[in-house]
C-alpha cells in the first residue's frame, strides 16, 4: 500500500500573504498533477493541517475547488491555522466527519487501519488532544489489536528541536504515548506543522513529520538564530507500507533545475534495467552497469 502526505497548504484568497510569498495555491495543483502522474499512484492521500492560512469560510471554499480534481481518495485533519467549526461546514459532506467534537475518525477500507486524530485547539496556535480524546482513540485501537494502524495529525508528538515550534507544541503528547505503547499494532504516526521532515520513535513505533507544499521553515534549533521560513522547494512524503513496516520517503514534486537521465545514457538501458533488477553482484568497470 502506498500512501501520500500532504500537509501545511496553506491556502489562501487573491492578495493573501501565503500567495506573494509562494503561490501556496498553486502549489497544490503542481502537487496533485505530480500524484497524478506517477507510475504507481498512491491508494490514499493523507492532509495533515493547516489547509488554509486563515481558517475562513473562503479559503476553504478555494481548498474544496483545488481538491475537486484529485482522482485519488484524500481524508484531511484541521492544524492551528484552520477553524473546526469552518472545516466541518466544508467537509460536512463526507462521511468520516464527525456531527461536533474534535474531527477524530477511523478509515477501515485500507490493508492498514487510517486514524485521524483533531490536535487543533480552537483560538490557539498549540494543540491539545484531550482525555476524551485519548479515551476514545484507546478504545478504537482494542478494537483491532492486530491490524496496522497508522495515525496522522497535524501536531506533533514530540519536541522536535525547533524552538518556534516547540512553543506552540501539542498538549497531551505524554498521554497520546501511553495510549499508542500498549497498543503495538501503531506502527507509524505521521504529522505537519514544523514545515521539516524530521522523525523520531517510541519503541518500535515511528513518528515522522513531513515538510509543507508551500514554505518550508529555516533548522533554527536556537532562539538566538531567529525564527525564518524559507522558499526551498515544496515537498510531500509517501508512506510505503510493505506487510511489515512503513518506509518514508520525502520528495519535492517541481521540475528540476538539472536532471541527468541514466536511462538514456545505456545504450540498451532495458537489459541494463533487467540486469538490475535481478540483483547482485555488481562488479565495477567500464562494463559494469554502474
Amino acid at each position: 500500500m502506498l500512501i501520500a502526505q500532504i500537509t501545511d497548504l496553506h491556502i489562501d484568497g487573491p492578495g493573501g500573504f501565503m500567495r506573494r510569498f509562494v503561490d501556496a495555491n498553486t502549489k497544490l495543483e503542481k502537487a496533485i498533477d505530480y500524484l497524478h502522474t506517477r507510475v504507481e499512484r498512491p491508494e490514499v492521500v493523507l492532509a495533515t493541517g493547516d489547509l488554509t492560512n486563515d481558517g475562513r469560510p473562503e479559503q476553504f471554499d478555494l481548498l474544496r475547488a483545488l481538491l475537486d480534481r484529485l482522482e485519488i481518495p484524500i481524508y484531511l485533519i484541521p492544524g492551528n491555522h484552520d477553524e473546526r467549526e469552518e472545516f466541518r461546514s466544508a467537509f460536512s459532506d463526507r462521511p468520516w466527519v464527525p456531527a461536533s467534537g474534535p474531527i477524530d475518525y477511523v478509515i477501515e477500507d485500507f490493508p492498514v487501519r487510517l486514524i485521524g486524530m483533531d490536535t487543533s485547539e480552537p483560538g490557539r496556535h498549540d494543540g491539545t488532544l484531550n482525555d476524551g480524546q485519548l479515551a476514545w482513540l484507546d478504545a478504537t485501537l482494542s478494537r483491532e489489536p492486530s491490524k496496522p494502524t497508522l495515525l496522522f495529525l497535524h501536531h506533533p508528538p514530540f519536541l522536535s528541536g525547533l524552538w518556534l515550534f516547540d512553543a506552540i507544541r501539542l498538549g497531551g503528547s505524554e498521554g497520546l504515548r501511553t495510549v499508542v505503547e500498549g497498543h503495538p499494532q501503531v506502527t507509524q504516526i505521521i504529522a505537519g506543522h514544523v514545515h521539516r521532515p524530521i522523525s523520531y520513535h517510541w519503541g518500535a513505533t515511528m513518528i515522522t513529520t513531513c515538510p509543507s507544499t508551500t514554505h518550508q521553515s529555516r533548522c533554527d534549533l536556537d532562539p538566538e538564530e531567529g525564527a525564518g521560513v524559507t522558499d526551498d522547494p515544496p515537498m510531500l512524503q509517501f508512506h510505503r507500507w510493505t506487510g511489515e513496516g512503513f518506509i518514508t520517503h520525502t520528495t519535492t514534486f517541481e521540475p528540476a533545475t538539472a536532471t541527468i537521465e541514466i536511462s538514456e545514457s545505456v545504450s540498451d538501458w532495458d537489459s541494463a534495467k533487467n540486469r538490475i533488477l535481478a540483483g547482485p553482484p555488481f562488479h565495477k568497470g567500464a562494463a559494469g552497469v554502474f
